[in-house]
């Protein structure tokens, strides 16, 4: 079986093919997304709330990323794999080098970053040295103590303004995926036609390339917060692989995120 590239989510946004991805952190789950067609994966720090049980993922060490990276990497081992670079983890070009080295080690094909222009020499250095990047604009969690909470982002013309600014830069950069996390459908529509490489949405409407959810949400046991954007897929079918079937074909349809999952 060939391994799903970066070159194949390009390809599939020439053809206006969506695609459905979702987080892992074990071996187990990725096994099993891939066995239902999930291709590309994501080891979100998001475990620090998830797995962990943190209230934010601000405590996600990098220790954290490889050690989970590794597992997901074990369970799945021909599919697309991001890993992101944790809190901190990127405070300058240099740190991010040296830690992003080892989530490559461990088995991700492209880092996940959070942040926006300010992160273009980050990304540019990172490129330079190999590593593929991923960035991520909109609702950033690891600068939740600066937003206030877990707020939708881009909503005036000024923040939207300033989200495609970001992401043309990370793109010039060398960045070679976006994610777009609670904005405005519009605004994601937008961003997702401006750019040549592949967009991902959560919370970002459907007509970004791709859509990945946690899969603690898409299977209905986050807890007692459940975001706006979330579908509990497992509620609809009783069977995790029946949900996660019914996951990728509405994504690749075009018909999830509906209205109801999407920001104005």
């Amino acid at each position: 079986m060939k391994a799903t590239t970066i070159s194949h989510l390009r390809q599939w946004k020439l053809d206006n093919k969506k695609f459905a991805t979702l987080t892992a952190y074990d071996a187990g789950f990725a096994r099993l997304f891939f066995e239902q067609g999930i291709q590309v994966m994501l080891v979100g720090d998001s475990l620090g709330m998830t797995v962990q049980g943190h209230d934010s993922t601000l405590p996600v060490t990098i220790d954290d990323m490889v050690y989970h990276t590794r597992c997901v990497r074990r369970g799945a081992p021909h599919c697309l794999l991001l890993s992101d670079l944790p809190f901190m983890s990127c405070a300058t070009p240099e740190q991010a080098c040296l830690h992003a080295g080892e989530l490559m080690r461990a088995g991700a094909n492209m880092v996940k970053v959070e942040g926006g222009s300010w992160l273009a020499p980050t990304v540019s250095m990172l490129t330079e040295r190999a590593v593929p990047v991923c960035g991520h604009l909109g609702l950033t969690p690891q600068s939740v103590n600066i937003f206030g909470g877990y707020k939708v982002q881009g909503r005036d013309e000024t923040a939207a303004n300033q989200l495609m600014a970001d992401a043309l830069a990370l793109e010039k950069a060398g960045a070679q995926l976006m994610v777009l996390e609670c904005v405005p459908a519009s605004l994601a529509q937008r961003v997702t036609a401006a750019l040549d490489i592949p967009v991902i949405g959560i919370g970002a409407g459907n007509a970004t390339d791709g859509q990945i959810l946690v899969m603690h949400d898409a299977l209905g046991i986050t807890g007692a917060q459940t975001p706006k954007f979330a579908r509990n897929f497992l509620a609809e079918t009783h069977d995790i692989r029946s949900a996660i079937r019914l996951y990728i074909q509405e994504v690749e349809q075009g018909s999830f995120p509906s209205e109801q999952y999407a920001f104005r």
